[in-house]
């Protein structure tokens, strides 16, 4: 990416891959960033708060994933936080079905209120944990998505079972990226995925931002997800 990244870099970017944004998605994308900079001020939804930097770190890095991998049909976003990665390839590919977990009840307020201002059809938002939400949802979704949640052995085993066969669970990492995919085959493994590809981008910055694409290649075993406890102290780790 370039540095002085502005708003203008944003959708030559996405012009660049063959996505041309309408008036409409623009003005989504305007409110979007000024609605996540006044609730900031009420909770804490973002460290990022000056917009051109919105547009890059949190709208820019949700969508660098779909420059790679397909990501059509529905769509899981675990721990969503303020929306990303969901949000912004909600806007980007409306045609996309959006169900979103996150634990943080103020943060799904948020999310609702986002929705209704940006005029978002097909997107629900879930107050709940993944691993309790996943007995209404168990391989249901095409793709999962999950952005700074946890590490990917612990990811792997709350995101994976809401995938159906043949679907794909995308981790978008930072700079310990292939480090944590090599900590988290023995889970992969165990939950049904094998790694299909790979995507290493560096923002203005020089940060690298690492997204994963895993398919899914059979059922997840029924005893997975387990309860957190036991994925924190016990997580899928290894060969």
């Amino acid at each position: 990416m370039t540095a002085n990244f502005t708003q203008e870099t944003f959708y030559k970017t996405l012009r660049c891959h063959g996505i041309e944004l309408s008036d409409k998605q623009k003005q989504q994308f305007d409110v979007y960033a000024k609605m996540l900079v006044e609730w900031n001020e009420k909770m804490n939804l973002t460290a990022i708060t000056q917009i051109d930097e919105i547009y890059e770190k949190h709208f820019l890095d949700s969508i660098l994933p779909s420059f790679v991998f397909d990501i059509s049909g529905s769509l899981c976003d675990v721990g969503a936080g303020a929306g990303f990665p969901s949000i912004p390839l909600k806007i980007v590919y409306p045609h996309l079905s959006v169900t979103i977990i996150e634990t943080l009840g103020k943060r799904v307020t948020f999310l609702n209120e986002l929705v209704k201002a940006l005029a978002l059809e097909d997107v629900q938002c879930l107050h709940a944990r993944a691993e309790e939400a996943c007995a209404d949802f168990r391989e249901s979704f095409d793709h999962v998505t999950a952005r700074a949640v946890a590490n990917l052995p612990m990811l792997s085993e709350l995101c994976i079972p809401f995938i159906r066969v043949g679907g794909s669970f995308i981790a978008m990492k930072g700079a310990s990226g292939h480090e944590e995919v090599a900590a988290a085959k023995k889970a992969i493994r165990v939950l049904g995925c094998e790694l299909r590809n790979s995507s290493d981008v560096n923002l203005s910055d020089g940060s690298l931002r690492v997204n994963v694409e895993f398919v899914k290649v059979k059922s997840t075993p029924k005893q997975y997800p387990r309860v957190f406890a036991k994925i924190k102290k016990n997580p899928l780790r290894g060969e």
